[in-house]
């Protein structure tokens, strides 16, 4: 599926609010439910490995400067790494395992936290900072379409 968003930051929301949507279908599944619960966690996870990808070669770059405020860049990083190593465990379990379902569930509470900081904080100082965002979102889309295409 080919992504064409409005502007850089359209294409992240829009990433936030389907993995959003994701963990909550994951938490409405019983416990029984092994097989739908590795499909819907390994769609998160190619989800969110994509997307971090994406900010942290284009976005993030793309931004740094323009916004000046180094300490919120490098807590998005920071706050990537860990979503990463979730992800790398997660990818390496499988639902019956011991903390599975746990590591799932702090996974999605540390999107949240990431997601809010960067929809609150950092996306309005982006618009503010005269950075070309269509463009940005037209490189962005591009990547991920092919970081997709590689996953499918």
């Amino acid at each position: 599926m080919k992504t064409t968003p409005n502007d850089a930051i359209a294409l992240l929301i829009a990433d936030h609010k389907k993995v959003k949507g994701l963990f909550k279908q994951y938490d409405a599944l019983s416990d029984r439910s092994k097989a739908s619960k590795k499909k819907l966690a390994d769609e998160i996870c190619n989800e969110l490995t994509v997307h971090t990808q994406v900010e942290e070669e284009i976005f993030y770059p793309a931004i740094r400067k323009p916004i000046g405020d180094e300490d919120l860049m490098d807590e998005a990083i920071v706050e990537h790494a860990g979503a990463k190593d979730l992800i790398a465990q997660i990818g390496g379990m499988d639902p019956g395992d011991d903390l599975y379902d746990a590591k799932v569930k702090v996974l999605a509470e540390q999107i949240e936290h990431h997601v809010k900081e960067e929809e609150d904080e950092m996306f309005p100082k982006v618009r503010k900072s005269g950075v070309d965002l269509v463009a940005l979102g037209r490189r962005m889309a591009a990547r991920r379409d092919e970081l997709m295409a590689v996953l499918a």
